[in-house]
């Protein structure tokens, strides 16, 4: 077996071999871990931390920014708690004496302090890079949780100071600056990122990848300006920031700066005085301690994994060649002779509404290569596969806008493709067949575990320990750690459990969760069947001996029960008992905002609605000091209600005509449209009646998951309807229907299930699509994957619903007909009954006044104290008035 070229003559075996890791980051957390798997005995590890935290998922930071309680600790606390390890939190390794092998470092309170090593890991990682223009000293960085927090706690700073919403700038467009400025706009403020090069994340995306890319942010309120370079940060007298003046003379103008830029890695422990290298490093020409394919480093004794370890003349800031590094240090250190294989450049970018990834060459370079793409600028959706010149092997791949066939092409990298390139384009209504992942494909990048090792922990083949079969999914990642970081590759991994546990006559489990063994689909039809109408009956008779018993339920069957029986009966629901099993949207029919407040949106089918209905919207608004914000789906949505004031907004805007726009329960939420033939001179057909009558027909419909439909007047597809569970498009012949399409954090566009169809015809087809759906799908199943899952897929849907294959169409078009014969606004059903408005009380001693300690920022929603001036001037208005017609409650429900 070889030896790495820097082995060192180990003390006695008797004696413990010191490890000491110069960094605290998720590279030192990996290494730990690694060697703790391995096991700690006759070894020492000392962990010197800068930051004054435990290791942390630097990939997740924007949540942190976001919520600043949010908790990014890697792994098992409890590992820390090892005899052999000490994690020296606060602690900044500052010089290495290789000759002594000894690590100088200073602790936060100014200590010094010194550790002997036998072996000496380099993990420091990098620092953000600074800006080099006039005034970069008054632009921030986003690198570290102390980064964010600061950046969390100055936007409420400025907001305070400003009155007014904080504008702010982000210099630099790539992964680390998009979800920058994503998390300062989940803050409140606005954002502008500003890219020097002519598109976003230009590292990872060719130019029509990143002008779809463009668009999406876009659309997501995010500017962006590209092709011009910052040259100046401009400030006032006073010395705040006013904005960026770009190299063309433009100003952005900007309360706050964050630089974005890129990292350097921190090699500094490599470098002399002088930055020139030391102590017989090999520094990389752009920075980075060089290393071998095992990790060393050309100094006896010293190892460099991570952002600061220089191989092949690069060093990356990306987490699976990290955590590969980490693994082999610690195989070697173990006996071991693992190398180090390359860069795996695979980008996923986590930003909600965006689907972005890159992997492999997705520039194309290889020579002769061969690109297949699709592109919808007009969508934003664009789709590129890079393969050999024979079109058979996969060389990479863009995918922007709907990134669905990244997870399964991932693995295939530098494989044969099973078909042609063009069925991988999902956008473009390819049908990739299934694929069977041969051992050796790496199915999860950021751990590097390949298919072989999912299959061998299923098959209790030495996987995990070895000697019990895995048979669940939260048990298979915790064993393999595959799906435990980025996440992309947890759906493979699910259809490979599954797959395995097929093959092996395994049945696999559908069960709802602990306390019923039926999936949804078998308990609505057990429900259906047995005309049962309370979760206790339901309980009893369905539920595990355990669960019969005690009679409570959990989160996820007492809400998927109540969807149930309000699909099956259309009762009010929040009686008999109904009120307990709903999630906190359903119970106060609002949905609630993160400051605890609830917003109320309306129900304005099909977009239409009256200068009065307007004017109504308007009043309530500025008589309950609520925030308003046209929505996605062509609805306005008030910001900023208490629970008590519910039912007073509720009957001003009942008694105007409106009802509830179901914005809080798994239903149908909206139907889209554009202004259709009536007005438009391109129109075909009247998408605006035709998008009424869908919405008041659906209107309360219960199912799996919230549902949105869309109709478009002409091809142009102005509605977007391919991107609902239901779109319907005109053409000069009819209506096409398309089904099966989703926003959210896996977008998937519809497909065609029928075209040039009639009136009637369209709306019996959607009425049995969607109430097959509703009797069929898993719990919180999107159209999308429920289409995907069916066996057969569109073209098993296709036969149900045209076709009639199963016999069932009368029936599920009753259904649908019971549902809209039932239908009762919930808004109206509340207000007509007082035992039904005590529900709506925050307490039973809530205030009946105007509080005078809270003021409303309109920009935003926000509350938060008011100032002197606020108090003293409230403009006649009564921002929180006296609650109405509510008793207190005596009773919870």
């Amino acid at each position: 077996m070889s030896q790495p070229r820097n082995a060192a003559t180990l003390p006695h075996p008797e004696t413990p071999r010191r490890v000491v890791v110069a960094g605290g980051g998720p590279a030192a957390h990996r290494f730990v871990e690694a060697m703790h798997a391995r096991g700690l005995a006759g070894w020492e590890i000392t962990v010197l931390a800068e930051e004054a935290h435990r290791p942390y998922d630097r990939v997740a930071l924007s949540r942190a920014l976001a919520a600043m309680d949010t908790d990014l600790t890697l792994g098992d606390a409890a590992m820390w708690d090892h005899d052999a390890l000490t994690l020296a939190a606060g602690t900044r390794a500052t010089a290495v004496d290789p000759g002594a092998r000894v690590v100088h470092a200073t602790s936060a309170d100014g200590r010094a302090t010194s550790h002997a090593y036998d072996h000496l890991v380099l993990a420091t990682g990098s620092d953000a890079a600074r800006l080099t223009i006039p005034g970069a000293e008054h632009a921030h960085v986003y690198r570290t949780l102390d980064d964010v927090w600061f950046l969390n706690a100055e936007v409420a700073r400025l907001t305070e100071v400003l009155g007014r919403q904080v504008r702010t700038a982000v210099i630099g467009g790539g992964l680390l600056g998009l979800e920058a400025a994503a998390g300062l706009i989940a803050l409140g403020a606005t954002s502008v990122v500003i890219n020097g090069a002519g598109w976003l994340m230009n590292a990872q995306l060719d130019e029509g990848a990143g002008q779809a890319l463009g668009r999406l942010v876009a659309a997501k309120g995010m500017s962006a300006t590209a092709g011009v370079y910052p040259a100046r940060i401009q400030t006032d007298d006073a010395g705040m920031v006013t904005g960026v003046l770009m190299a063309d003379a433009a100003v952005v103008a900007a309360d706050l700066v964050v630089a974005a830029v890129g990292v350097r890695p921190r090699d500094e422990l490599a470098r002399t005085a002088d930055g020139g290298a030391a102590h017989g490093f090999e520094l990389g020409p752009r920075g980075g301690v060089v290393i071998s394919d095992s990790c060393a480093t050309g100094v006896p004794g010293v190892w460099a994994i991570g952002e600061v370890a220089n191989f092949d003349g690069r060093c990356l800031g990306l987490i699976a060649p990290a955590n590969t590094m980490a693994e082999i240090v610690a195989d070697r250190l173990h006996g071991g002779d693992a190398t180090f294989p390359g860069f795996d450049t695979a980008t996923k970018l986590k930003l909600s509404g965006v689907d972005v990834a890159s992997f492999g060459d997705a520039f194309a370079r290889t020579e002769h290569s061969l690109e297949v793409v699709y592109a919808d600028p007009a969508r934003g959706v664009y789709q590129k596969i890079v393969t050999s010149p024979d079109a058979r092997t996969l060389l990479g791949g863009i995918f922007v806008g709907d990134a669905t066939p990244y997870t399964s092409l991932r693995p295939l990298l530098g494989r044969t493709l099973p078909a042609e390139p063009g069925a991988f384009l999902s956008a473009a209504g390819g049908g990739a067949p299934e694929t069977e992942l041969p051992d050796e494909a790496i199915l999860c990048s950021c751990n590097n575990v390949p298919a072989g090792a999912i299959r061998d922990a299923v098959h209790a083949r030495g996987g995990c320990d070895g000697s019990e079969p895995v048979r669940d999914l939260p048990e298979l990642k915790a064993c393999t750690r595959a799906g435990t970081q980025c996440g992309s590759c947890v759906p493979l991994l699910k259809k490979l459990l599954e797959g395995e546990l097929t093959k092996s006559g395994i049945a696999v489990s559908k069960a709802l969760c602990e306390h019923f063994a039926m999936s949804r689909a078998e308990l609505f039809e057990a429900v259906q069947a047995l005309e049962l109408a309370g979760f206790e009956d339901i309980l009893a008779r369905f539920g595990t001996d355990e669960t019969a018993r005690t009679g409570r339920g959990c989160d996820i069957c007492k809400p998927t029960v109540a969807s149930i029986l309000a699909s099956q009966r259309g009762e009010y629901v929040l009686d008999a008992g109904r009120g307990t099993l709903q999630d906190t949207n359903d119970r106060a029919l609002a949905n609630m905002q993160k400051d605890g407040t609830y917003s109320v949106v309306p129900r304005i089918p099909g977009g239409e609605i009256t200068p009065d209905k307007l004017a109504v919207i308007a009043q309530v608004a500025r008589d309950f000091g609520l925030y308003t914000k046209i929505t996605g789906g062509q609805r306005i949505d008030l910001f900023g209600a208490r629970l008590e004031q519910l039912p007073q907004i509720w009957k001003i805007l009942v008694d105007a005509g409106m009802e509830s726009g179901q914005a809080y329960g798994k239903s149908l939420r909206t139907v889209k449209s554009c202004v259709g033939s009536t007005w438009c001179r391109f129109g075909v057909q009247d998408s605006v009646a035709m998008a009424i009558t869908l919405e008041l027909r659906y209107r309360g419909l219960r199912s799996p998951h919230k549902l949105k439909l869309g109709v478009s007047g002409c091809a142009r597809e102005c509605a977007e309807a391919r991107g609902k569970d239901v779109g319907v498009i005109a053409t000069a012949d009819g209506w096409n229907l398309y089904v099966g399409g989703n926003g959210g954090a896996t977008p998937a566009h519809a497909q065609l299930l029928a075209k040039d169809l009639d009136d009637a015809t369209l709306i019996s087809y959607i009425d049995r699509y969607l109430m097959y759906y509703i009797r069929t799908a898993d719990r919180l199943q999107r159209t999308a994957r429920w289409q995907e899952e069916l066996r057969g897929g569109l073209a098993h849907v296709v036969d149900v619903v045209v076709n009639d294959s199963l016999g069932i169409a009368a029936d599920l078009e009753s259904a649908m007909a019971r549902h809209v014969d039932g239908y009762e606004d919930e808004w109206a059903a509340t207000l007509a009954d007082p035992d039904r408005l005590r529900r709506f009380r925050s307490f039973v001693n809530a205030p009946d006044t105007a509080d005078d300690s809270i003021a409303f920022v309109p920009e935003r929603g926000q509350i938060r104290p008011a100032t002197a001036a606020e108090k003293a001037d409230r403009d006649g208005r009564v921002l929180f008035p006296a609650t109405i017609g509510v008793r207190p409650a005596d009773a919870a429900d």
